[in-house]
């Protein structure tokens, strides 16, 4: 089961987080991943850890909000089974605090981001005659939560773009579906405590780990997990759909 031998994966934001994790997953199960990145350090440290473990990754330094530069990405690339959309970025404030620019940033890099990489996968996966796309969503674009206008909208955009492509390319035999995941421990979460609570990260991280009725957060793998089944041919039947990883969050929170 779960076999991505002879596979082609493209993961942005696959240098760190959930999409190291998800890296490191889908080159265990034979394929060959492609990890587009900003970050040439996280990148490289994950591609080294793959090939110790005897996997197959390429390295691919790319601006996802870029089209020029993912269209060149992609290109190179050629080949392409499975596009995990994962790249993204936080941002912390309410409509009336959020600046211009940071509102751009966040839609250029989550929104326009995932539009780039769909608008360059679809066609080689149409001329293949199939193909997966998973889209990283969040809890945020369905439940209100406090202070995170712009990451909610964002969020939001890719849940209804993760329907339209469904809906769009069902004849194509392209399947599109997204993960919501809660909090997940990621060094996201250990920068933004030691930045936002300096003395008081452990305090706070359990305040926020407390916040999940399941009584912490979730993994990085516990994620890469749903991912590799959703593109796997045991999912063959699944597009569409929206899946929650959020230790009851969205249905148990009282």
């Amino acid at each position: 089961m779960f076999d991505f031998k002879n596979k082609t994966v493209i993961i942005t934001g696959g240098g760190s987080g959930i999409g190291k994790a998800a890296s490191l997953l889908f080159t265990q199960q034979g394929a060959l991943v492609h990890i587009i990145e900003l970050s040439k350090e996280h990148a490289e440290k994950t591609v080294a850890l793959i090939k110790k473990n005897e996997g197959n990754a390429f390295l691919h330094l790319c601006d996802v909000s870029n089209q020029q530069q993912v269209a060149k990405t992609f290109k190179e690339i050629g080949k392409i089974d499975v596009l995990v959309n994962n790249a993204g970025i936080a941002h912390i404030g309410k409509a009336g605090t959020t600046s211009e620019s940071d509102f751009d940033r966040i839609f250029n890099v989550n929104v326009k981001g995932y539009y780039n990489c769909m608008h360059e996968a679809i066609p080689l996966m149409k001329a293949a005659g199939k193909g997966i796309i998973l889209n990283m969503c969040s809890v945020a674009a369905q439940m209100g939560i406090a202070e995170r206008f712009a990451y909610s909208m964002s969020k939001g955009a890719v849940y209804a773009m993760t329907l339209s492509v469904a809906k769009d390319y069902l004849q194509d035999n392209i399947r599109c579906n997204c993960i919501s995941p809660a909090r997940i421990h990621t060094p996201f979460i250990d920068d933004y405590l030691q930045k936002t609570y300096p003395g008081k990260e452990k305090e706070m991280y359990d305040a926020l780990a407390k916040t999940q009725p399941i009584g912490r957060m979730g993994t990085p793998d516990e994620v890469a997990s749903l991912i590799l089944y959703l593109c796997s041919d045991e999912a063959a039947f699944i597009t569409g759909c929206d899946y929650p990883v959020d230790g009851g969050f969205t249905k148990l929170n009282t």
